[in-house]
């Protein structure tokens, strides 16, 4: 597993991720997990355009959420991933959702990682950020 296994990033909601009742959307939270995850990512010495030149590329396979409570325009935000495993060519991540004490959603997600043609690949320790080091 990597070093770091679990990452927070400050996100705070912009006036066009509300819905008409003024709430964040809850179409927004799946870029919320990734933007997350990808700091993750980058803190464990990841490098998704480097990975993706070698042709490597993890696609979500599996995403769940649970609303806990709202988010309004202008709230700051900290979304934690975690990783909770890493298997031969998966990633699990959980994720929570918190404006200072109040949690506001939890997920998580199953990634795959796959070459360009879709084809699974193995998450091998030469691909910085995922495999045991």
């Amino acid at each position: 597993m990597p070093a770091i296994t679990s990452h927070t990033t400050r996100i705070r909601v912009r006036y066009s991720e509300t819905d008409a009742m003024g709430f964040l959307h809850h179409g927004n939270y799946p870029a919320y997990f990734e933007e997350a995850r990808t700091d993750l990512f980058r803190v464990n010495g990841g490098d998704y355009r480097a990975m993706e030149e070698r042709g490597l590329f993890f696609v979500v396979v599996s995403m769940n959420f649970r609303f806990r409570n709202p988010a309004r325009y202008d709230d700051f935000l900290d979304v934690t991933a975690k990783i909770e495993k890493v298997s031969a060519a998966k990633l699990e991540h959980s994720y929570r959702v918190m404006r200072e004490n109040t949690v506001i959603a939890e997920g998580s997600t199953v990634l795959a990682l796959v070459d360009g043609q879709g084809v699974v690949q193995r998450i091998t320790a030469d691909l910085p950020g995922t495999a045991t080091e």
